[in-house]
């Protein structure tokens, strides 16, 4: 199908930026809500698309195709689509997989699952081809097609059957146009007038958008989507209705699971190796594992036992596969696929802190890296992002593993008192350095080069030893927790300008709840200010319009 056939059939709610920006090129998203009343555009990431297809198509239709890469920023990749494009080369993979998906839906094989079927296959069936697109559409648009879309696209199919006498041909066609417009690749969010004629806040339309895709992590179900239609989503009762029904709903851990899959990076295990000489227990389908013991760790704490988020940095109870209980040197109980275990008492393990998973993604292939590791922690559970070192640091004294200083911490601490580095290093390196007990692949050691390992810090006074001392460090400071609750504000909003103001109700409720994660999804969830809609200065037609044209 010919783009510019299709850019002239945009949706009302699709700016005239998004469309030239997908056509010519690197735009930046937020500067294209060419409406007033668009303030926010998102493209999808690469498991909301997929999990898209599957609720809307089902499970068996495949998704094949590349995506085009997101960028981490303010410690998270989601906040990112608010601010990326889709490059020429992206449109034609969307172009692609939007044809694909569609022959698969109109196959011979999935056609008793349509909403319809014609009186003739060999003819147009004006009626059971409205139905088909007005429910498709609805769902891949996450909001009703308006009758200039619907007519559009069922005529489209009337002119492919008449061209091929196949009913289906034509409904392929008009599936494959709505599957790859801007509508259904980008979420919008748009603004209206609120109830006190003061300020804006987002239709309801865009309410159920933002709701199913923070606690499901996929596009609104039919029910969401009735519920605001009838514009129960603008008042308190009907909000509350549905947040709780999505999170009583298994789909919640799903939800979480993308949440914390982008909070703690867990994406970059596709790009961490081990030295397989060194580490021949580093296997294939070891990253996957020790990805998949972290999340469910983290689901199984914070959701299915409603717990203390804080308890993460010390609980010693997780789960374990027998790649994992090779890793860890434990037993394992041949009683399924996944089991749960906990640590006992002396095994130097504190909470998501010593599972394999963040012990080696901030790691070296040959070596640990206390510096890597300190960085990464202090960034993700504390929101203290630490610079990059300047580009003409002396790196050669903390990778001599033949020098006179055996142990890496002696290295590194000869490297660190440079002024140069200090500031930064005095910060990092003692979160990492009470990790040494644990080496590349996350294993428990005592000495490093023969020498016995010192796992001692002091961070702002407060000194303690090893995982556990810095676990118990995590989970009494305050950054801890309010880290968390940022992060989780800017997933949920992801490119829409928000204040500390807007987080105050949510995150007192938050702290009196024991700091449960049910609690804050749910104030957040509910929260007025969360659904806040001010456009920025950037937001206006012709400023989109130069940007696009540029």
């Amino acid at each position: 199908m010919q783009f510019e056939k299709i850019s002239v059939q945009k949706s009302v709610r699709s700016s005239l930026g998004v469309i030239l920006a997908i056509w010519g090129g690197a735009v930046s998203v937020a500067a294209l809500a060419a409406d007033p009343q668009v303030v926010n555009l998102r493209r999808l990431t690469e498991q909301e698309y997929r999990n898209s297809i599957a609720d809307i198509f089902g499970k068996e239709i495949e998704v094949r195709g590349t995506f085009e890469p997101t960028k981490r920023t303010n410690g998270l990749a989601a906040v990112s689509t608010s601010f990326l494009s889709v490059t020429p080369v992206g449109f034609e993979s969307f172009s692609k997989m939007a044809n694909d998906i569609a022959a698969q839906v109109t196959a011979e094989s999935y056609r008793a699952k349509l909403p319809c079927a014609p009186k003739d296959a060999k003819a147009h069936d004006e009626a059971c081809a409205s139905k088909i697109v007005s429910h498709y559409g609805l769902l891949l648009f996450r909001r009703p097609l308006s009758g200039a879309e619907l007519d559009n696209r069922v005529g489209l199919a009337r002119r492919i059957t008449e061209q091929t006498n196949d009913f289906y041909a034509g409904v392929r066609s008009s599936l494959a146009m709505l599957l790859q417009l801007p509508d259904f690749i980008f979420r919008s969010e748009v603004a209206v007038v609120s109830s006190d004629g003061k300020s804006r806040t987002l239709d309801s339309y865009s309410r159920a958008t933002l709701l199913s895709f923070l606690l499901w992590n996929t596009t609104p179900d039919l029910e969401l989507l009735r519920a605001a239609q009838g514009g129960e989503l603008n008042t308190p009762a009907g909000l509350a209705k549905q947040v709780d029904r999505l999170m009583s709903a298994p789909r919640l851990v799903a939800g979480m699971r993308a949440f914390f899959d982008d909070l703690l990076q867990l994406d970059t295990f596709d790009t961490v190796s081990k030295d397989s000489l060194l580490y021949p227990k580093w296997g294939s389908g070891m990253a996957e594992s020790a990805r998949e013991e972290t999340l469910r760790t983290i689901t199984g704490l914070t959701l299915q036992e409603n717990g203390d988020i804080r308890d993460l940095m010390t609980t010693r109870q997780t789960y374990l596969d027998r790649r994992l209980a090779v890793l860890y040197r434990v037993p394992f109980p041949f009683t399924g696929d996944w089991v749960k275990y906990e640590f006992p008492a002396d095994s130097g393990r504190s909470g998501i802190l010593t599972q394999i998973s963040m012990l080696s993604m901030f790691s070296h292939p040959g070596r640990t890296s206390p510096t890597k590791r300190g960085v990464a922690l202090a960034d993700i559970f504390l929101c203290l992002p630490t610079p990059d070192p300047p580009n003409d640091v002396d790196f050669a004294e903390v990778n001599d593993t033949n020098s006179r200083l055996k142990t890496l911490r002696q290295r590194l601490m000869a490297h660190a008192n440079n002024k140069v580095c200090a500031a930064c290093h005095d910060r990092s390196d003692p979160l990492g350095l009470s990790l040494e007990a644990f080496d590349t692949i996350g294993s428990y050691r005592t000495t490093d080069n023969g020498e016995p390992i010192d796992a001692s810090a002091t961070i702002q006074g407060r000194s303690f030893v090893g995982a556990q001392g810095l676990g118990q460090y995590l989970h009494d400071s305050p950054r801890y927790p309010a880290c968390v609750s940022r992060r989780l504000h800017s997933y949920g909003r992801s490119g829409r300008r928000w204040t500390t103001e807007d987080l105050a109700d949510t995150y007192k409720a938050f702290a009196s709840s024991g700091f449960r994660l049910r609690a804050l999804l749910r104030n957040m969830a509910l929260s007025e200010s969360f659904y806040a809609a001010a456009p920025s200065a950037e937001t206006s037609t012709e400023t989109a319009k130069k940007v696009a044209l540029k």
